[in-house]
């Protein structure tokens, strides 16, 4: 008893006997509870990979119940993964729209033009105007992130909007 207690799972001739004692158990017990389509010998490894990244929290006599307890709530995470996959699925994207075929054919012009121009634009000015714009960052975020100064993200994003003006007269 007093051995163990200076025993760790960080240590590898330990860990490989764990992994060699529970693993079998641990897939087959993944395997019975949720079948084999989610991929239970991935949970295996990934519950292992888990049990070595906690190796020091973690006592030999203790490994059992952490390995089974994470192998399930991975699986239980799959679970809960492929449910929103599936409610997407199911949802049919809307195959009408209310526009007349002219409108549309503007709509297509109008993208190519604004596609066009974002191309025209400094490879500064476009991540700047796209961080601002399409990702919806604020100027001091954007600065942080490009490791600049908030007036210049200011500046990029003003060159971008001008050059864009410029190049559709529909902005």
């Amino acid at each position: 008893m007093g051995k163990q207690l200076h025993d760790h799972i960080c240590e590898e001739h330990i860990f490989s006997s764990i992994f060699n004692k529970y693993s079998k158990d641990l897939h087959n017990f993944l395997y019975y509870k949720f079948g084999d389509l989610l991929n239970p010998k991935d949970k295996v490894q990934e519950a292992f990979i888990k049990l070595w990244e906690n190796c020091s929290k973690i006592s030999p006599d203790k490994a059992k119940s952490f390995l089974f307890t994470t192998g399930n709530n991975l699986m239980l995470n799959e679970v809960a993964h492929q449910k929103v996959v599936l409610k997407h699925q199911q949802t049919k994207p809307k195959s009408y729209t209310n526009e007349n075929p002219e409108f549309l054919m503007q709509e297509n012009q109008y993208m190519e033009k604004l596609q066009k121009a974002l191309s025209n634009l400094s490879e500064a000015q476009r991540v700047a105007f796209l961080m601002n714009r399409v990702e919806g960052k604020r100027f001091k975020e954007i600065a942080e992130i490009l490791d600049i100064s908030t007036k210049a993200v200011e500046k990029r994003i003003y060159g971008a909007l001008e050059k864009l003006r410029q190049e559709i007269k529909e902005l």
